[in-house]
């Protein structure tokens, strides 16, 4: 897992730098969590629901090989695993019973005995999870409506904007716009508003908590952004 930024592209090649943006958060929920911080970023997918390409899939190849059973046993002990594992805790969540996005994704490479290639969208946020520790989700930018913060729902508020969107419970974080509730914090995202595997516009956004440098967040979102751009 990299301590640091890097310079290039997946495939060696430099791509565009987008800042990342720093979401609002509630002042209740800074005031309990603090430390807690939304950075997202505007990106492009390329590629339309197909299989991704082979420089992508050696990626995850070479992520398979270097995060073999014992690596991946260890994985909490490495700072940035153990502080999403201790946030989970600050927010009520059992890591053993809900795992982390990391966690998650390393007990599905050992079930699988590997890192399965799905597509473009997904195998890019899953390269730069594994790659920082920090995940990464993906929200189609053109049901997003304003900037993204966090806060807590209203008891009965409507998940999504969907017609059939869900009721939430009060009480529960996360993740919106200046309109709805878009995705749930740590969990899914609202119905109609998930990014999908065709080209288009997104929007990516991480959560760093405390105990995580703003630079593997950045790093994490730069990742991602420049594999989902391209070219390959």
């Amino acid at each position: 897992m990299n301590q640091g930024p890097r310079s290039g592209s997946p495939d060696g090649r430099s791509a565009e730098h987008v800042e990342p943006i720093r979401g609002w958060c509630e002042r209740e929920v800074e005031a309990e969590l603090p430390g807690l911080s939304l950075v997202h970023a505007p990106a492009v997918l390329a590629h339309s629901g197909r299989a991704s390409p082979p420089a992508l899939r050696r990626r995850l190849n070479a992520l398979s090989d270097r995060w073999a059973g014992p690596d991946a046993i260890n994985l909490r002990q490495r700072p940035v695993p153990a502080a999403y594992r201790v946030f989970f805790r600050h927010i009520g969540l059992d890591p053993d019973v809900v795992p982390t996005p990391i966690e998650e994704a390393m007990l599905a490479r050992m079930l699988q005995g590997g890192f399965v290639s799905s597509n473009v969208l997904a195998d890019a946020l899953l390269v730069a999870l594994v790659d920082t520790g920090v995940p990464v989700w993906a929200l189609d930018a053109g049901s997003v409506d304003g900037p993204l913060g966090i806060r807590a729902t209203s008891a009965g508020e409507p998940f999504g904007r969907s017609s059939s969107a869900p009721a939430l419970p009060g009480g529960r974080l996360v993740i919106a716009d200046s309109q709805a509730a878009l995705a749930v914090l740590f969990g899914e995202i609202a119905p109609g508003h998930a990014a999908r595997p065709v080209a288009g516009d997104l929007i990516i956004f991480s959560l760093q908590v405390p105990g995580v440098p703003g630079l593997h967040v950045e790093e994490a979102l730069w990742m991602a952004g420049s594999m989902l751009s391209g070219p390959w």
